[in-house]
């Protein structure tokens, strides 16, 4: 795993909201429309970079493709099923803010949504680095800014599914996101939702990703939080993270 040592700029996008679908006791359907989400991208700030960089996607050779049936339609992408999944894609690398109050745990054994594994995360709300805010991009290839070619082409996906849970219940993440990495090899689009605050069930979320330029994604997945939301830290899990 590749910790990013540099300071970075996260503005919130608050004005959002979504509908709780399916109510009830046990696992529930959660899903949120990203139309009216005016999405704040998480970009990296380099100490020495004075110039500004274009955010328009370039062309790349190696963009793999996301696979496409032979009736055309887009078949499910993984970005996480289980911890030693060879079907997993993207990879927890882009850590930001302050990361050193960031643990994960992919192969997490307890209370899986499903398979055997999920995700465990802890934010320990120090401000280790001053940043006051935490976050961790999925990305590809590993530590991948926009510097670099990579990214898959997800054309046809319609959205985004994922499940998480709290620890203890009342965990608020300010947003999860797809896409938003800017750079020479930019991110062809971005969408997301939040803030979402969690329960200790199992609640699946939906990013809808209609409309959207899916040709060339880096950043095939983030969250971020920060320590005024979460005043005592947070736990929690996801689980069953893919494109659909």
């Amino acid at each position: 795993m590749v910790r990013k040592d540099s300071f970075f700029v996260f503005a919130f996008a608050m004005a959002f909201s979504f509908a709780l679908v399916g109510c009830g006791e046990g696992k529930t359907g959660i899903s949120a429309s990203s139309e009216n989400f005016e999405a704040d991208s998480i970009s990296e700030v380099s100490e020495t970079q004075t110039e500004s960089v274009s955010t328009t996607p370039v062309a790349r050779e190696d963009n793999v493709g996301a696979k496409i049936s032979a009736d055309g339609t887009f078949r499910t992408f993984p970005v996480y099923t289980d911890g030693s999944s060879p079907d997993n894609h993207f990879v927890a690398s882009g850590w930001m803010g302050d990361f050193s109050d960031l643990k994960i745990n992919e192969k997490n054994l307890d209370n899986p949504q499903a398979g055997s594994t999920s995700i465990q995360i802890v934010y320990t709300n120090k401000a280790t680095q001053g940043a006051r805010w935490s976050g961790i991009y999925w990305q590809n290839p590993p530590n991948n800014w926009g510097t670099r070619p990579g990214g898959y082409d997800l054309t046809g996906a319609r959205k985004l599914t994922f499940w998480a849970r709290g620890e203890k219940g009342g965990e608020r993440i300010e947003e999860f996101k797809i896409g938003g990495i800017t750079g020479e090899y930019a991110d062809s689009d971005v969408a997301g939702i939040g803030p979402v605050v969690l329960t200790t069930e199992w609640q699946q979320f939906t990013i809808d990703l209609e409309g959207k330029d899916l040709s060339s994604i880096s950043g095939g997945f983030c969250w971020a939080t920060n320590l005024d939301v979460n005043p005592d830290g947070a736990t929690f899990y996801l689980d069953d993270i893919r494109f659909e």
